[in-house]
């Protein structure tokens, strides 16, 4: 099975492609009666979510309704190996954004797609997001496409701890950027724009090697066995359905493209366009958490 496993994104010029017709915004229970007919046809699916269903947890996202960016492009996993300076900036600016993903709560957008697993709906969660926010609103069967922000790990000799003893390690290495303020960023980030220069990182404390959160970057390669197993679902599911993604990073897109391939009917849920719409059967642009609330309500 050829596939790409690359987290790529797509260029920030590049729009998400004419559906042939105006994206409509519809109301939660015309949305949610679509979207209960289109479960009741496809009781078996493989649910794939991004940001949007985490924006309501106070976790921004990356990108506006119609896919363009809506701050600067996140770190590169290259750059982040290679240059000691990206690593002060990244976790200068972790000091201030990653409290915020770690203390955030699941939001009913997360509950409701838990009872979709509770009713037999859900084969697996399939999440381009790295917040486990699905695993603390109980959904049992998930797969953290992009890794996980909660637990780092040494890029050299594979020492794991959790995220917080590094937050700690580079609070204590760094005191004088305590007093800094800034908007949070998506993915643990901040809109902090300070001389870094003087900031220490936390190394690895067995072999002083690079320690990176357990997340694939931006160029860095989500693990073939994470994506052969999510497809192997997808292949045994009775269709595909997107919650809360524009689809414009290729590593979740993929899976339209299998999708497709294979005769799945797709449905997508999301408070925008997605780069998928014109190959799927149902396109819902409508507000998540209401939509997935009025869709069970009639499951």
């Amino acid at each position: 099975m050829p596939v790409s496993h690359r987290t790529r994104p797509f260029s920030s010029s590049e729009r998400l492609p004419d559906a042939g017709e105006p994206t409509v915004l519809h109301e939660p229970e015309q949305a949610g009666a679509l979207l209960a007919e289109f479960i009741h046809q496809h009781p078996k699916l493989l649910i794939l979510t991004g940001a949007g269903v985490s924006t309501d947890s106070g976790i921004p996202d990356y990108r506006d309704g119609d896919g363009a960016w809506k701050r600067k492009q996140p770190v590169q996993h290259q750059a982040f190996m290679e240059s000691y300076e990206t690593r002060q900036r990244y976790w200068g600016r972790s000091l201030i954004g990653w409290p915020v993903m770690r203390n955030a709560s699941p939001n009913p957008s997360h509950h409701y797609i838990s009872d979709l697993e509770l009713l037999n709906h859900s084969n697996l969660v399939v999440t381009q997001n790295v917040d486990r926010l699905h695993q603390k609103a109980g959904t049992r069967a998930v797969t953290d496409l992009h890794g996980r922000a909660d637990e780092v790990v040494c890029m050299s000799c594979g020492y794991r701890c959790p995220r917080d003893d590094v937050h700690d390690r580079c609070a204590d290495l760094n005191p004088g950027f305590g007093h800094y303020r800034a908007d949070t960023a998506p993915d643990g980030d901040a809109d902090l724009e300070v001389d870094f220069s003087d900031f220490r990182p936390a190394d690895c404390p067995k072999c002083e090697g690079i320690l990176k959160p357990d997340v694939v970057f931006f160029g860095d390669y989500v693990p073939k066995e994470r994506v052969y197993s999510a497809l192997d679902v997808l292949k045994a599911s009775d269709g595909l359905l997107v919650i809360g993604s524009s689809l414009m990073v290729y590593s979740g897109f993929r899976f339209c493209r299998y999708a497709k391939e294979w005769g799945k009917p797709m449905a997508t849920l999301n408070l925008g366009r997605t780069r998928a719409e014109p190959m799927v059967d149902l396109k819902l642009n409508a507000r998540i958490g209401e939509t997935l609330r009025a869709s069970l309500n009639r499951l």
